[in-house]
């Protein structure tokens, strides 16, 4: 009885997360963030693994886990995105199309929960992955001050909230029983150099990891096909 809501004891502790980085972000500490965004992270991670392994999954588990991922990976990053856009925008309304963000990543978890296509991978950007990306903006702006440049945000946030809902096929990084090189090869790959970019430039190495899992992805479903064939 117990261990039916340990999964969803971890989905609760990625919302709860959610909500205290919503409140650093609505306060414009966008930095500190970025850490509570990775707890939500790790805590999402967990809660589907665990459900896995203790085989206890559950509809309820499945709509908690959006209602946890719109926060943590829809809202936020459409607040951080409003607060870099009061920037160069502080009196008007431009600053709320970054929510547009919010929007998308709502229509991706929706998109997702009814897609029988996405059992073992994505179709179109993860919430989590493009959160990711979003939360090293703040960072970067430390040595780049043109990223709060209102038209770039703008092409930022619609390119973003094309690739959410783009039928666009990413590998999903859960591993199956088959851990071999062969098969996983360019999983592998990309968590290597992804770890070599977030070690030698923190978060502002995110948008990178973006871009490798994009590729790496590319490259897993072209060998996938070849070996299938």
């Amino acid at each position: 009885m117990i261990k039916k809501h340990i999964p969803n004891l971890l989905t609760s502790a990625n919302l709860f997360s959610g909500c205290v980085g919503a409140m650093y972000a609505f306060q414009g500490d966008l930095k500190t963030v970025a850490y509570f965004v990775i707890l939500s992270g790790i805590f999402d991670f967990f809660d589907g693994f665990a459900a896995r392994l203790l085989n206890v999954k559950s509809e309820i588990g499945k709509e908690l886990d959006s209602l946890a991922d719109v926060i943590s990976f829809g809202f936020v990053p459409g607040i951080i995105f409003f607060q870099l856009l009061k920037i160069e925008n502080p009196d008007n309304f431009l600053p709320y199309f970054g929510f547009i963000i919010t929007v998308f990543s709502g229509l991706r978890l929706a998109k997702f929960n009814i897609d029988t296509r996405q059992t073992e991978d994505f179709i179109g950007l993860n919430t989590p992955m493009n959160t990711f990306f979003v939360i090293s903006l703040p960072y970067i702006l430390d040595s780049s001050p043109f990223i709060t440049n209102t038209w770039l945000l703008y092409g930022l946030i619609i390119g973003l909230s094309l690739l959410l809902v783009s039928e666009l096929r990413l590998f999903s990084m859960k591993l199956g029983k088959d851990l071999s090189w062969k098969t996983n090869k360019y999983k592998y790959l990309f968590l290597i150099f992804s770890l070599i970019s977030i070690v030698t430039g923190g978060f502002s190495g995110l948008p990178f990891v973006l871009l490798l899992y994009i590729a790496f992805s590319l490259l897993h479903f072209k060998q996938k096909n070849e070996l299938i064939a």
